[in-house]
């Protein structure tokens, strides 16, 4: 039946692009999602809890290893983060916070002795990574960041705070970005140095399931090698979190189908006045089509993104139109979709209402809807409104 609903949602025939690999990839990637993730991911949720017992399982896909090794091409990956985020908005980040932000920062900035260092261990998820940018003060603007790095003999010392940094209580290394010499630089930085201090965040209703927490540094004083010498300044960072938004632009496709899926078939099996399925009706089969053309949409433009991507023609505004668009239509398919459900649409038994409040997190982080906005405003217009 899940099947049935995927190939009804593919309305423009978009699976019929993919090779034989993606397909094969995709499918295993739905099969891991379907048997390991759904299963207990709304008990995480509603616990707080980061789902440990799936990540053996989910290191045998051997998908960061892909991306580590560069056999990963970007449709493909794009295809995988759709996958994990119908399972969960919040595992998907976990991945492309590893794959994007921290494997990135490191393939683009890092050392050679740093790439072979952490890249393996980061690719088979033996060892956790963070990306330690935005600030408690500094989320839109992280280039007001207070973090500090100075030299010392040796190496530096690097005092600062960082907040909302997925997989902060599970890393064993940070991509710490501070400010030496005016200059906005990053720093390898391992969590067990002294002075470096983890606390997880608790009370969030949304991305209940991510392991999201604060790195703080008193004088963690780092070995010159730390130091990542390509990184220049803030467009270093970035590049980096380009990386993890084109996650973001193919994750929440998956969210928006995996709402639309169960709505469809729950509304086909829900009986109401004169004993026809609510899904019969004119009005809801209005809404049904709607977010299919939404979706649809969605899901071209993530691909356009990604053969963009595969050509290195991507620039900022390809990124920020993508991000901003995708974010914003996949949390009004949900919001649909668990109003359609009635009062089972808050209900934990079905996921819609947790990939909703999920959702609410994509649309704020790795850039806010409005400063996307103004990055496509300044292309249009050949003004930065944000200046």
């Amino acid at each position: 039946m899940l099947q049935s609903a995927e190939t009804i949602l593919d309305l423009y025939e978009l699976d019929a692009e993919w090779s034989e690999e993606q397909r094969a990839i995709v499918e295993q990637v739905r099969r891991y999602v379907n048997n390991e993730v759904l299963p207990c991911i709304g008990e995480h949720h509603n616990n707080e809890t980061f789902p440990a017992e799936i990540i053996p399982t989910l290191k045998q896909l051997g998908l960061l290893e892909a991306v580590a090794s560069g056999d990963m091409d970007p449709i493909t990956y794009g295809l995988v983060m759709r996958e994990l985020e119908r399972g969960s908005s919040a595992l998907r980040s976990i991945l492309s916070v590893q794959g994007s932000l921290v494997m990135g920062a490191v393939s683009m900035f890092g050392s050679d002795e740093h790439k072979k260092t952490w890249l393996p261990e980061l690719g088979t998820m033996d060892k956790w990574g963070c990306f330690g940018l935005t600030e408690p003060d500094f989320g839109s603007n992280p280039s007001g960041m207070l973090t500090r790095a100075e030299r010392v003999s040796g190496g530096y010392k690097i005092s600062g705070a960082k907040s909302w940094i997925t997989n902060a209580t599970k890393a064993d290394m940070a991509v710490v970005w501070a400010k030496l010499d005016g200059k906005i630089r990053a720093f390898v930085v391992e969590t067990d140095r002294k002075g470096f201090e983890t606390r997880d965040i608790k009370g969030k209703w949304s991305f209940r399931s991510s392991s999201t927490g604060q790195l703080l540094m008193d004088n963690v004083e780092v070995p010159e090698s730390a130091l990542m010498e390509k990184s220049t300044s803030i467009g270093s960072a970035l590049k980096c979190l380009n990386q993890a938004r084109y996650s973001i632009v193919w994750g929440v496709v998956g969210a928006a189908r995996g709402c639309l899926e169960e709505t469809v078939m729950y509304l086909k099996e829900r009986v109401q006045f004169d004993g026809k399925p609510l899904a019969s009706h004119q009005l809801i089969q209005n809404k049904f089509a709607w977010m299919a053309a939404e979706i649809t949409g969605m899901e071209l433009i993530a691909k356009r993104l990604g053969e963009l991507k595969a050509q290195d023609q991507v620039k900022p505004v390809h990124v920020s139109l993508a991000k901003m668009n995708n974010c914003r239509k996949a949390i009004e398919v949900a919001r649909t979709c668990r109003e359609l459900l009635g009062a089972n649409g808050i209900h934990s038994e079905y996921h819609v209402g947790r990939r909703m409040v999920d959702l609410e997190t994509v649309l704020t982080y790795e850039g806010t809807e409005h400063i996307h906005s103004l990055i496509v405003g300044q292309h249009l217009t050949g003004i930065a409104a944000y200046s």
